[in-house]
């Protein structure tokens, strides 16, 4: 059975401003990639962090079935949110310690409940530090930006 791995890497241009989101599944055997997939897309007006969250949250909701896979994501606040806050956040309907509203709930609710129907492992490695995958989904994350960012006047046809 083929391990599945989940590259997921989100971009802004000003934050907020325009925002996008990349996805890069791999299922491997051993060191052989078995499959591919490239997922992205984007929002207009956003955040970095909407749109890292974004990318984990499609990454899990295109898998159709119960799955084991691992989620990579450059982002420590997607990796320290899901792995540590979201268990308090949750006993104190999703208010923060000192009692603030989560920002981003949506999205950290929708991530809660994808990552609910699979076994995900969740790893954490550094952005823009050469990792080809990390390099792939950020690729990704800024062509889902890219038909949202203002055209420059010289773009103009």
């Amino acid at each position: 059975m083929p391990e599945l791995f989940a590259y997921t890497d989100g971009a802004c241009s000003g934050n907020p401003g325009p925002g996008g989101w990349g996805v890069l599944m791999i299922a491997r055997e051993g060191e052989t990639v078995v499959k591919t997939r490239e997922l992205n897309g984007g929002e207009a007006d956003t955040t970095n962090n909407r749109m890292e969250l974004l990318a984990a949250i499609s990454a899990l909701e295109a898998l159709k079935r119960d799955t084991e896979i691992t989620v990579v994501t450059d982002s420590a606040y997607v990796k320290n949110g899901v792995s540590q806050w979201i268990h308090g956040w949750k006993r104190n309907g999703w208010k923060t310690a000192d009692k603030k509203p989560v920002k981003n709930v949506d999205l950290w609710q929708r991530l809660d409940e994808a990552r609910a129907r699979h076994r995900v492992t969740w790893e954490w490695i550094k952005g823009h530090a050469g990792h080809p995958e990390n390099e792939r989904a950020d690729e990704l994350a800024r062509a889902g930006m890219a038909p949202f960012k203002p055209k420059k006047p010289h773009d103009a046809a």
